[in-house]
């Protein structure tokens, strides 16, 4: 039996990807009180030991509840249940954006608490999941598209014998992104922000991935990230990892960090079987 426990914040995607779980063939509950869990997946196992579960836990659930999660979790993969925790969080600004879009209410605002306050005050609550989560996923910025793809992706093949890469683009000036195993800092590189012609470009278009091809900095770079990775991914594989997830950071995330996380994409798809790439920000 399967058991994955979707958590995070509100308005980080918990409820689009419980969606993608569905659609690949888990069986979905979501805002299950965390203490009534041992007792669903005893009953559950009887049935069907082949089950694929997917549990939405969040700050829903009564106060204190989540606390108890580590070791209600311990407990169900002594027993036998294969377990994975994904952790869902966006920066604030994504979430104060998100809720205005849709104008829904935060499940802890009230109305002596406003909207920023509950968000602070939820991720407080979800902590004791977040610091127990095998991949911690940063939505900020990303479409429904690359959500579903990355939880489907992530989650599907869950084989020991092979482990899932995400390689991501990102921009500083938006921030460090959360959730990453290995961050590589290209801004040193010749920029292609300052060439008129290419600013409006990106990574993915031709004329700025000639210009990057054509420095001798660029290629130097890629080669050595592709050295270290090819030394150290076989290691993290060989100790039971099921997800690693390499961001490349460029000043705003359009042109160089996207060169190269492509390139690091189209390398090492060659030679694992799981590989993917999410700029974050680009809007396609």
């Amino acid at each position: 039996m399967r058991l994955v426990v979707i958590s995070g914040h509100s308005g980080s995607g918990k409820t689009s990807a419980l969606n993608i779980l569905e659609d690949v063939g888990f069986t979905c509950i979501d805002n299950l009180p965390s203490s009534l869990l041992p007792e669903l997946i005893n009953q559950l196992k009887v049935g069907d030991t082949e089950l694929k579960l997917a549990v939405g836990i969040d700050a829903r659930n009564l106060v204190g509840d989540l606390s108890k999660m580590p070791k209600i979790l311990n407990t169900i993969e002594n027993s036998g249940v294969e377990v994975d925790v994904i952790f869902l969080r966006a920066q604030q600004s994504d979430l104060l954006r998100r809720y205005s879009e849709t104008r829904r209410k935060h499940p802890l605002s009230s109305g002596s608490i406003g909207l920023r306050e509950a968000i602070d005050l939820e991720k407080k609550l979800v902590s004791p999941i977040a610091n127990i989560a095998n991949l911690t996923v940063d939505t900020s910025g990303l479409s429904l598209h690359q959500l579903r793809d990355l939880i489907k992706n992530t989650v599907v093949p869950n084989s020991q014998q092979y482990m899932s890469i995400l390689f991501e683009s990102f921009g500083f000036k938006r921030g460090m992104p959360n959730g990453s195993d290995f961050i590589f800092d290209v801004r040193c590189l010749p920029n292609p922000y300052w060439k008129m012609e290419l600013r409006t470009q990106t990574g993915h278009d031709a004329d700025v991935i000639t210009f990057l091809e054509s420095q001798v900095d660029v290629a130097s770079m890629l080669a050595d990230i592709i050295g270290y990775l090819t030394r150290w991914i076989p290691k993290f594989q060989s100790n039971n990892r099921s997800y690693l997830t390499i961001s490349i950071g460029c000043t705003g995330g359009q042109h160089r960090s996207v060169y190269i996380a492509n390139r690091l994409h189209e390398h090492f798809s060659n030679q694992h079987q799981f590989v993917q790439v999410i700029h974050k920000e680009l809007t396609s």
